[in-house]
């Protein structure tokens, strides 16, 4: 049968998908827009399985928080190329991602992809279906849900980094974007340092202690060095001790202390693709 312009129109508006394919799609099925949706996922199955051995280092990542500011959630689609990355639709796609996930909070990577993005397709399969639409794998890189009393996030310019904060107390709106900024820019692998693993702190001693050794010190000295580089590590990769960018001569706790002498974060997620 005779395909129309407007049902081309109709198959991309739903997919997203190029004209050709859309036209190609609508031949097979014989006009049958459910059946050229289907072959058009199919497509994108088939190029999931061709690619999957592809690394995708590009792609966004992106922030949010409810209007209420008590939850907010990270999430990051990765691609193949930095040219889909910056493909204005691939953007309008992973914020969709984001509402999704905002909107149900799931717990888990793997409980998002069960969601539904639309009334015909989970996240998952949606995914499939745009790799079919773009020719490259993404993947669900990343995916973070924070909940507290006062929810902060950030997205630095470009979408590669972003991060959530967690403030026991309402408001600080302002002090906690500058503090999800800290954590964007600086990278800390934790809070405060009650909040670093056993394991972490256990390597750093043992590090610390080869160090003094290799340097000469005595072996009955290198236990009490290697603390003294603890408390150094410390204040280099713990949030809360860490110096606060815009004012150096400040910890972050400082700063925020001097914001509210109640107010402390109590969790917070980072995601950085490159």
């Amino acid at each position: 049968m005779a395909i129309t312009a407007k049902q081309v129109n109709e198959l991309r508006q739903k997919t997203g998908a190029g004209m050709m394919d859309c036209k190609k799609a609508l031949v097979e099925a014989d006009g049958n827009m459910e059946d050229a949706i289907d072959i058009l996922r199919k497509k994108g199955q088939k190029v999931a399985a061709k690619r999957g051995d592809n690394e995708t280092k590009e792609g966004l990542v992106i922030a949010k928080t409810t209007d209420d500011n008590k939850t907010g959630v990270l999430l990051a689609l990765s691609c193949e190329t930095d040219f889909v990355a910056k493909n204005d639709d691939f953007r309008s796609f992973v914020d969709g991602l984001v509402d999704v996930a905002l909107n149900n909070t799931p717990a888990t990577v793997e409980e998002l992809k069960g969601l539904k993005y639309d009334d015909k397709l989970t996240i998952e399969e949606k995914i499939t279906e745009q790799i079919g639409v773009i020719g490259e794998k993404l993947d669900l890189s990343s995916y973070f849900v924070v909940n507290a009393e006062s929810v902060v996030a950030y997205n630095h310019p470009g979408n590669q980094i972003a991060s959530v904060v967690g403030l026991n107390k309402e408001g600080g709106v302002e002090v906690g974007r500058e503090v999800a900024m800290q954590i964007a820019a600086m990278a800390p692998i934790a809070v405060d340092k009650n909040d670093v693993a056993q394991d972490v702190i256990d390597r750093e001693i043992e590090v610390g202690k080869e160090l003094a050794i290799q340097e000469g010190k005595p072996a009955d000295m290198a236990e009490k060095i290697a603390m003294g580089r603890l408390n150094k590590f410390f204040k280099e990769v713990t949030l809360l001790n860490q110096a606060f960018i815009k004012d150096n001569k400040l910890t972050v706790d400082q700063h925020l202390k001097n914001s509210d002498p109640d107010l402390t974060v109590t969790t917070f997620k980072r995601v950085q693709l490159k």
